[in-house]
């Protein structure tokens, strides 16, 4: 009897499968093991129209959770859980995904088909054109003390940025006393979005500029520091610190202004591509959980439905989700009393997180998302979690007997698939629970053997599983 330790690694689908986790699927990398990914609960009450992007500004006291539709902007109040439309008079007309950015107590709002909208966080009613000599741009962020657009006329300058004067996010007249300027970019193909901070990066189809500033007479300078590498998608974009995250023609990479490093490659890139509907790449989204350390992709697969891929950075490993969100993006609450909840959830069962979670804390930030034409946050309970081994082999030929699964607060069921050869068809058994003790009986022969491990209970932590292998003679 031979009784072997399989800890839970990394998830390496782009590797063989006798090197790697095969799935961690609904669960998210900790430093040992896998921890539950939750699942979105419904936050809002649904919007007059399907919204597909989130952002939250807050300045002072003030907090201001808006989400974006095609033909509507909305702000949601925490006082009835409603999403209300704040859209300028005549409202919106576009395809495009809102691209959001906060500067001071404005947050400036982009589709590529109306001049940047303006809304105040303090006192603002409705969106508003920010100027009437504001462009018409696809993506906007800020860079240092400047608003800076890129992807001007709705297409029809793709490889312009253009920024507005200093600390006035009205005047974008360039002249004499005004240090709003443009610059087209010359190399690269199209703008597909920005990132902001003390540096701006500009990304293209082909290629990727910083924008650093320099003062008069030019006021930014710009330098190539990718080319041939840029950036597929806007919508795969996600900004953490000084770190960017997209996802490239060939996969996934970050960078931090000086170097760009893969972070997909030989890990999760081809798996990405394979499962992804590239006809669909539009309705991605991208947005980062600060609290878990994750940046968090949502995307449509070949079969129909929406996935998740996830990352956590600090520890550089990947795992998967599976979703009926449409987008990621963050949000924060105003706060409310337990007396507060209690009129809007008289039922306490149908909270979309417990009493203690930070979504209820005034002015917290967190990982949320939107699910048709409502706002979600990922606060509920742990969901179909799946982890499965590697193939294991002891000998030429063993029978599996014995699991034991070593996951905090919690236990898990247990199935096991065995085949002679790595060419064979991969076919589990049926589910097998742990028993008190925290063993499970199996009984399955064959060369090469994996297990899938489904955690229950409050589980916290999935750390390892043991096995008992007993070889076999051969015939």
């Amino acid at each position: 009897m031979t009784a072997q330790r399989v800890q839970f690694t990394e998830w390496l689908p782009d590797q063989p499968s006798v090197t790697s986790l095969r799935d961690a699927k609904n669960v998210y990398p900790t430093s040992v093991g896998y921890a539950p990914f939750p699942n979105a609960e419904e936050y809002s009450n649904a919007a007059s129209e399907n919204i597909s992007s989130i952002t939250v500004g807050k300045f002072g006291n003030d907090v201001a959770l808006i989400a974006g539709g095609n033909t509507k902007l909305f702000k949601f109040d925490s006082s009835d859980l409603s999403v209300n439309d704040i859209s300028k008079s005549g409202g919106y007309s576009s395809s495009e995904r809102w691209k959001f950015t906060q500067f001071g107590s404005i947050i400036l709002a982009a589709n590529n088909a109306s001049k940047i909208q303006a809304y105040d966080i303090a006192s603002g009613s409705t969106f508003d054109d920010v100027s009437a000599n504001a462009p018409v741009a696809k993506y906007v962020t800020v860079v240092r003390d400047f608003v800076v657009a890129a992807n001007i006329a709705g297409g029809a300058e793709p490889n312009k940025v253009q920024w507005s004067d200093i600390n006035d996010e009205t005047n974008w007249v360039s002249g004499t006393t005004s240090q709003s300027d443009y610059q087209i970019v010359p190399d690269g193909g199209n703008i597909t979005g920005l990132t902001g901070g003390e540096i701006g990066l500009v990304f293209l189809e082909k290629s990727i500029v910083r924008m650093t500033y320099a003062g008069s007479p030019l006021f930014f300078q710009f330098d190539v520091i990718s080319r041939g590498l840029g950036c597929i998608n806007g919508n795969s974009i996600a900004q953490y610190g000084a770190t960017s995250f997209f996802l490239s023609d060939d996969g996934f990479y970050q960078c931090d202004g000086q170097t760009v490093t893969g972070i997909g490659t030989e890990k999760v890139d081809r798996y990405f591509y394979n499962d992804a509907d590239l006809t669909e790449l539009d309705t991605m989204s991208a947005a980062v959980d600060p609290i878990k350390k994750l940046v968090v992709w949502n995307y449509a697969n070949v079969d129909g439905g929406r996935s998740i891929i996830i990352y956590n950075w600090q520890l550089s490993k990947w795992s998967r989700a599976i979703t009926e969100t449409t987008s990621v993006g963050n949000a924060a609450t105003t706060g409310t009393t337990l007396e507060g909840l209690s009129l809007l959830y008289p039922n306490l069962d149908n909270m979309p997180a417990s009493l203690d979670d930070r979504l209820w804390i005034g002015g917290k930030f967190l990982f949320a998302g939107t699910k048709n034409d409502k706002i979600v946050t990922f606060t509920g309970s742990t969901y179909n979690s799946e982890l499965i081994t590697p193939d294991l082999e002891v000998g030429y030929n063993s029978v599996a007997t014995l699991v034991r699964p070593q996951i905090d607060n919690g236990s898990a069921t247990i199935k096991v698939a065995s085949r002679r050869e790595l060419d064979d068809n991969i076919q589990f058994g049926s589910s097998v629970s742990t028993s008190s003790e925290g063993r499970a009986s199996v009984r399955s022969a064959g060369r090469y053997h994996r297990f899938s491990v489904s955690p229950t209970g409050n589980w916290t932590n999935a750390i390892s599983i043991d096995v008992d292998l007993k070889p076999q003679g051969s015939r």
